[in-house]
């Protein structure tokens, strides 16, 4: 078998072969910031994209059409389930023109169906969406009417490493409770109770990250959009919050050498991150009255002890605690491809309504 997975980010594309067991051969393609910035939209970065694929086809002497299928991270779709769905022209312009919010990984469908022609046809699929909607009705509310809370949480490395860690501890998912928190540039935590996701903190409602406010008191939100303006606001939730509005810098690598250095400052804020990390986490505890079977951190800033140490003292009398430190979004793309081929899942079709 041969499965060939496509992680689009905001200026790489990650692409691989996989066979049954292993990776073939892999890429991060980077692209050029001056090219990319000659784009308008996200999503206006298809065809350069599909085309840097098509040359790692050719430098690999590979051909698509010895694919056996294609599996492409999800985008920002209206709310779906967790697992597959078929790649079709709906799906991909829905992606394009009709997103709810601009992300790279919306161009992964799109690329996916290119390479998919290429190979005459090649069986195509999105796997765990970013917008993975699964929520307790009690977890949709926001505390104003027509403005519902969104389920965005990083469901593709989550959803894996659960799948991990249960393997590792020997209980089955299916049948337990668990909280997973996300710890990359932004953070993203989500408690999936059976294999669902009921409810999740998304970046911009929880603790602050390395690049990222998380979620803002809306009296100080709104004094930051007085003083400047909406797109200001929003600024700090894509690039300006964080470690990087307190510091100046988003490397946890160089907030901890200045702790070392004596830095009470850079200790401070690196302390609450930690701390509002437990208390996000906490917070989705009682969800299911408590009843956890493991709390696990993941993403890059997992590596860090302070920040993993930190938490535990904090979270793990409600559950065990395990770290399992970075990511497997691509490992993940290839075991839900390799799922759908051996009739182990089943994928859905996406419609519009």
């Amino acid at each position: 078998m041969k499965i060939f997975v496509i992680n689009p980010g905001s200026t790489s594309t990650r692409v691989a072969l996989y066979d049954e067991t292993s990776c073939l051969c892999e890429k991060k393609i980077i692209h050029d910031c001056k090219i990319l910035s000659q784009f308008k939209k996200i999503n206006d970065q298809l065809e350069m994209r599909t085309e840097a694929v098509r040359t790692f086809f050719a430098d690999n002497d590979l051909q698509p059409r010895e694919l056996n299928i294609i599996v492409s991270r999800g985008g920002i779709l209206p709310p779906v389930r967790h697992g597959a769905y078929r790649i079709d022209q709906l799906l991909v312009d829905t992606l394009l023109h009709k997103p709810v919010q601009e992300h790279a990984s919306n161009m992964g469908a799109g690329i996916a169906l290119n390479i998919s022609k290429d190979g005459g046809g090649v069986p195509a699929y999105i796997y765990d969406s970013i917008s993975v909607d699964e929520l307790l009705p009690e977890a949709r509310l926001s505390g104003v009417k027509g403005h519902n809370r969104r389920s965005f949480t990083h469901v593709l490395n989550t959803r894996a490493v659960a799948r991990r860690i249960a393997e590792q501890e020997g209980f089955d998912l299916l049948k337990e409770n668990v909280i997973l928190a996300h710890l990359g540039g932004g953070f993203s935590m989500n408690i999936q109770s059976k294999g669902e996701f009921i409810d999740v903190i998304s970046a911009d409602e929880g603790a602050f990250s390395p690049e990222r406010a998380g979620g803002l008191p809306i009296y100080n939100a709104s004094e930051i959009a007085r003083e400047e303006g909406a797109d200001g606001l929003y600024s700090y939730e894509v690039g300006r919050g964080g470690l990087i509005s307190y510091l100046e810098t988003n490397d946890a690598i160089e907030v901890e050498r200045r702790m070392r250095a004596g830095n009470e400052e850079a200790g401070l804020v690196y302390r609450t991150m930690a701390y509002q990390i437990a208390k996000a986490i906490g917070s989705l505890a009682p969800v299911v009255s408590g009843d956890i079977r493991a709390i696990i951190l993941t993403g890059g800033l997992a590596h860090s002890k302070f920040i993993t140490e930190e938490v535990r003292k904090r979270v793990e009398f409600i559950a065990p605690l395990y770290v399992y430190a970075g990511e497997l979004e691509m490992e993940a793309l290839h075991e839900g491809g390799l799922r759908l081929l051996r009739g182990e899942e089943e994928a859905y079709s996406f419609s519009s309504d």
